[in-house]
């Protein structure tokens, strides 16, 4: 195994950007900095630093240790800040992590009201969030640095990840509009014909309605004028609100939706649904945060 106290000098050197820069703050020598980073390189066969001047500068490999190094010692703060009671004092005990992904496609007050019950669990614990493409969510899945991925597509068949997927839910598909686009386009053309007299904005084509999307347009005849194309779900509703084109939603937020931004449905298409999925690798769930999320997905949100 890797010697962790020679990975620490290095980091530090790696950090100071020189050794006897790293040396004063360590309080060790020069010489005992360079020998033991030598050994952690016969180690790992690998040249980590090199020479410059009278700093160094990292290698190609020496990069991709620092990037590991950078995560091993955050975990081991985190550890030590968990292990004494997140500063609640002695005998306050330590707090459990949950470390959950939200794929960029999943609209963000779905992900808010799918995680939401972890956040009321007893005893408290804390939850790290964070947002990216599904495939890297999955790769950090599988080396069980996240315990679970929020998606709106299962686990993709080609993905090598021992992971299964537990379907939170599905919805039907909401049209919603700003009400000066609504002024501008008065008319007796009832849903959803009405589409074709109207700018559409399109969600990313990451997400997994929007193939959906274009499929049911074609199967109802329609070839509505498409005004743009939206990654962010946020900002698609905030150029929909300002009157730049009919876009959609999961119909299980549309009262929020209307509520928040003052748009007014166009129609609704029930046949048109989008899943939700919390991908994990248990497959049977046993994880007390994931079981809290799946049956209050299941009973309230996705009813």
């Amino acid at each position: 195994m890797i010697n962790y106290k020679h990975l620490h000098y290095f980091w530090a050197v790696a950090q100071a950007g020189g050794v006897v820069k790293a040396g004063e703050r360590l309080h060790v020598t020069p010489q005992t900095l360079s020998a033991q980073i030598k050994l952690l390189e016969e180690r790992l066969g690998q040249q980590l630093l090199r020479k410059v001047g009278r700093g160094v500068e990292l290698t190609a490999a020496g990069r991709l240790a620092l990037r590991y190094a950078d995560e091993i010692f955050a975990a081991g703060a985190e550890l030590e800040q968990a292990l004494r009671g997140e500063g609640g004092g002695r005998g306050a005990g330590p707090v459990a992590r949950f470390s959950v992904g939200v794929a960029d496609s999943v609209p963000k007050s779905i992900a808010y009201h799918v995680l939401e019950p972890a956040m009321r669990l007893r005893p408290a614990m804390r939850m790290l969030c964070s947002e990216g493409k599904l495939s890297s969510l999955l790769g950090e899945l599988a080396v069980h640095r996240l315990d679970l991925v929020i998606s709106d597509v299962p686990l993709p068949a080609q993905v090598s990840v021992k992971a299964f997927s537990h379907v939170l839910g599905k919805s039907g598909t909401s049209f919603f509009a700003g009400p000066a686009l609504l002024k501008a386009h008065r008319g007796g053309l009832r849903f959803p014909q009405v589409l074709e007299r109207l700018p559409l904005l399109l969600p990313g084509p990451d997400s997994a309605v929007r193939p959906r999307l274009e499929a049911w347009l074609r199967e109802q005849g329609l070839q509505p004028p498409v005004a743009g194309e939206f990654d962010d779900s946020a900002l698609v509703k905030a150029f929909g609100r300002e009157g730049g084109g009919v876009f959609v939603a999961p119909t299980v937020l549309e009262a929020e939706i209307r509520r928040q931004y003052g748009v007014s449905v166009v129609g609704r298409a029930d046949d048109l649904a989008v899943e939700f999925y919390a991908i994990s690798i248990e497959r049977r769930i046993t994880h007390p945060a994931v079981a809290a999320i799946t049956n209050a997905a299941r009973r309230q949100l996705f009813t």
